[in-house]
């Protein structure tokens, strides 16, 4: 009897302070050997979403490491945990085959650039790919194209030279094989996969690989060149910034309400230093190096990894801009397709949407006609300003 109310002290005690543990972990997480009831806790929004941070590798402590297995061989003869901690280390050992990290059995990097592609980049990087669209989408449908608000004229200035057209579809047509591709080959298995069976989806992830490679070469090249030829006139000038706010009065419908802008307004501006230059200077050097093109560097297997995050990214960036760039050249704007495809706009489109432009070639500090004018049709003469 004696000993047995110090028991129910210490049980007591012991009671107080489990519950003390309890009660400062939050309400909200369930315990970990509890299982969650779907019915009344709700699954949390891509759960299921599993990533890594691929730069987060940690450094062993080697020493650490001996003095512990020292100490493991007289409780556990039989454990072999070192013997695999030195296959998934990186270390480097002896193979008679010849090139980097040969003799790398596991490298341990490749599970988190893995995770990092398949999670973060493949699922918010899809869901860009595709919330964009169709924001591009309801704006067509509640404003639709932007209109002239008065009759052209029938006299048409030159805005692109065949040089600029050139340029500019060898740029385009480029890209979007690039995109298509690199959308299939990324996400291809989650939507063609299915439907197209694994040998025909094995031949065409080949072939755009193939063509992928060949053509972005040639897209770098156009970069440069459109860069050179159009640099001057995206410099950023005063009443850029309103445009912005404003985008431009593009969207309201009154008469007058556009921002006035020059050759290339503060949007094209937009794209063109942060798509074409930025992102298509890095999409470019990167799959350079995934081509394995670039002289002076060391092709490992994390410097693949690294880079094949980065041009991903960049990827989807320009994917994205390149789309909103797409809708207002073709059906968003009235007269904005043929500018690129014919070279000419009439006076009216050059005057409502690019006002100081059409002031200066009215002054005749830009020449309304740049190059040998095509047969022009019946009713359109170059204008004569």
């Amino acid at each position: 009897m004696g000993t047995s109310w110090k028991h129910w002290i210490m049980a007591l005690l012991l009671g107080s302070a489990a519950a003390l543990a309890g009660a400062q972990q939050p309400a909200s997480a369930p315990a970990a050997s509890m299982p969650v009831n779907p019915a009344v806790q709700s699954a949390q929004p891509l759960s299921n979403i599993v990533s890594e941070n691929v730069f987060d590798l940690k450094k062993r402590d080697l020493a650490k490491e001996a003095k512990d297995q020292a100490a493991r061989r007289t409780t556990q003869p039989g454990n072999n945990a070192p013997v695999w901690r030195e296959v998934n280390s990186d270390q480097a050992h002896y193979a008679s085959i010849p090139g980097l990290e040969a003799g790398v059995l596991i490298q341990r990097t490749g599970q988190k650039w893995r995770l990092f592609r398949n999670g973060v980049i493949t699922v918010w990087g899809g869901w860009l790919v595709v919330l964009v669209p169709l924001l591009i989408l309801g704006v067509f449908l509640w404003r639709g194209p932007i209109r002239l608000k008065e009759a052209p004229t029938g006299r048409v200035i030159e805005r692109f030279t065949p040089t600029e057209r050139y340029v500019h579809w060898t740029m385009a047509i480029s890209f979007v094989t690039l995109g298509v591709s690199g959308i299939i080959m990324l996400w291809g298995k989650h939507f063609l996969l299915p439907v197209m069976g694994h040998q025909l989806f094995g031949w065409l992830t080949y072939v755009l690989k193939n063509l992928h490679n060949l053509l972005g070469p040639l897209f770098t090249v156009s970069i440069i060149v459109a860069f050179v030829i159009w640099v001057r006139d995206n410099l950023p000038r005063s009443g850029d910034l309103k445009w912005l706010l404003t985008l431009g009065g593009m969207f309201s419908s009154e008469h007058g309400a556009e921002v006035p802008s020059h050759r290339f307004n503060a949007g094209e501006k937009i794209w063109f230093w942060v798509g074409m230059v930025m992102l298509g200077l890095v999409l470019s050097v990167s799959g350079w190096m995934l081509d394995r093109i670039v002289p002076g560097v060391d092709y490992y297997r994390s410097t693949m990894q690294l880079g094949e995050i980065i041009h991903a990214i960049a990827a989807v960036g320009i994917i994205c801009l390149s789309l909103v760039h797409i809708y207002v050249g073709t059906i968003g704007m009235e007269g904005a397709y043929r500018a690129m495809r014919e070279g000419y706009v009439d006076e009216t489109w050059a005057k409502e949407h690019h006002e100081l432009w059409y002031d200066d070639v009215k002054a005749g500090k830009i020449p309304a006609q740049r190059s040998q004018p095509p047969a022009a049709r019946p009713s359109e003469q170059p204008a004569k300003l």
